[in-house]
């Protein structure tokens, strides 16, 4: 695809780029002196860098590369993917942020973990921890993959080193600078990726043609359905609506930003502004893998390459270096992103219980450790399960099935008992990760096992729970 000239200038540009992120991080590390520095950025955040990380960790190498793959293969309806999470994010926005705000504010919450602690007992931590690193360090491998097909079509790197690269290279700048460093790199991220996406998206309409265009082409080939919303089956609308989408419920990494933002109007706007930007990326993704092949008429290449095919397309070499630097800096802000996410689990939920004395400086070494540790684990999940929608979907499906019924009817039913919570969390997970080994018996997903089964089983033993307790009380009363 690339010349070795041409690959070894983009090599040298994407080296001294990792170097300057860690440069950074190694600054802000200075400033980093407690433990909520590290993990929820001093809860000091302003508006403009919050937008930013949170349009930076929602669009991350799934967005960029997965999604436009999906539209080159399979056409517009593959926009149910922005569908879902924009109908999740304005529920978010409307019924959860202040509420999610507030417990924190009130309980100096680090994690959902915190969350469900005090709502359903210290029992619910370890399968919230296990959800979340399920999860999380799923999504963190496959940002390791999309920076790994980055160096293997530009540099020639096999995509095996390249993994173990960018992990070990991800790693060493997450460790330093904690979530304050990967908030302020995600404000430089995000603005890059933002105007990268929406410039290669006006180009991509000038040099391509317009839908009229595209339609006809489309149609000469028989296949229209690629250009039509309704063009995707509606199990697989469902798919993505229950997992990418419900997802962004129970999504750590934001409640963490929640969090981390100055004050709830800070979160709510910041929040806000993000979901309509993130949308629109997103939209504009998938259009542009449409319209790769409609338009531009892309044929016999790997899917998995359109983007780079797009690019070579439309720019000069100049200009294709910098759109690379863009791809990088979306992968990198998402992965990051995700690492503490993982890792604050580990350290808050797992570490931090079970010390009997426990200061800053000594919860600062042991969230650096947990850097490390999910590190390790997305490394192996990366190296085994490549593709990068498929890793995204199979991560956040485990997430949802174990945590979404118990953290939302925790959040507004206070009739919810400890042990209903509990149990509701370890069936659905547990149900959604042998059903995913099982490798989806009968073609059922295992987003609609798990997370039915947790519903269920949550509404059923609160029911008996609160029925044997008015049973309890009446007895007393007639004794």
């Amino acid at each position: 695809m690339f010349s070795q000239q041409e690959g070894m200038l983009i090599g040298i540009i994407v080296f001294f780029y990792f170097i300057f992120l860690f440069l950074v991080s190694l600054v802000i590390s200075r400033n980093i002196k407690t433990y909520d520095d590290y993990n929820v950025a001093g809860r000091s955040v302003s508006i403009f860098p919050l937008i930013l990380t949170f349009v930076g960790t929602a669009v991350g190498g799934s967005t960029l590369l997965g999604y436009m793959e999906n539209g080159y293969l399979l056409g517009m309806g593959q926009q149910w993917l922005n569908i879902g999470t924009l109908i999740t994010g304005t529920i978010m926005i409307v019924f959860l942020i202040k509420r999610i705000r507030k417990l924190g504010d009130k309980h100096n919450m680090v994690t959902i973990g915190d969350f469900t602690a005090l709502r359903y007992g210290e029992a619910a931590r370890l399968p919230t921890v296990i959800s979340m690193l399920v999860a999380y360090c799923a999504i963190t491998g496959m940002q390791f993959v999309a920076i790994a097909t980055i160096l293997n079509l530009t540099t020639g790197l096999d995509m095996t080193t390249g993994i173990i690269i960018s992990c070990i290279l991800v790693t060493i700048k997450t460790y330093f600078g904690g979530l304050k460093s990967v908030i302020w790199q995600d404000a430089f991220h995000g603005t890059l990726q933002t105007l990268g996406v929406f410039t290669l998206f006006v180009v991509i309409l000038i040099v391509a043609g317009d839908f009229k265009e595209v339609s006809e082409y489309a149609n000469s080939l028989g296949d229209s359905d690629a250009l039509s919303l309704l063009g995707i089956a509606p199990s697989e609308v469902f798919i993505y609506v229950l997992t990418i989408g419900g997802y962004q419920l129970v999504r750590q990494d934001l409640w963490q930003r929640f969090w981390a933002a100055k004050n709830i109007n800070t979160a709510t706007k910041g929040y806000a502004i993000s979901i309509i930007l993130s949308f629109l990326t997103g939209v504009f993704v998938v259009i542009i893998g449409v319209w790769g092949m409609f338009g531009l008429k892309i044929e016999n290449i790997t899917p998995t390459h359109i983007y780079y095919a797009v690019i070579g397309e439309v720019f000069p070499f100049p200009v294709v270096v910098i759109m690379i630097v863009v791809l990088l800096a979306t992968v990198i802000s998402t992965a990051d992103s995700f690492f503490m996410a993982g890792a604050s689990s580990i350290v808050n939920d797992v570490i931090k219980p079970r010390l009997k004395k426990g200061n800053d400086r000594v919860l600062l070494r042991y969230s650096r450790i947990s850097v490390v540790l999910v590190s390790a684990v997305a490394l192996i999940l990366a190296l085994f399960i490549p593709e990068l929608v498929e890793l995204w979907v199979t991560g956040t499906a485990m997430l949802v099935s174990g945590l979404l019924a118990p953290v939302l009817f925790g959040l507004f039913w206070n009739k919810t008992t400890n042990k209903a919570g509990v149990t509701a969390m370890w069936v659905g997970l547990l149900a959604a990760v042998i059903w995913q080994i099982l490798d989806h018996p009968l073609g059922v997903h295992p987003v609609f096992i798990g997370l039915p089964l947790s519903t269920l089983l949550l509404l059923i033993i609160t029911f008996l729970d609160n029925n044997s307790k008015a049973k309890a009380l009446n007895n007393q009363n007639m004794l």
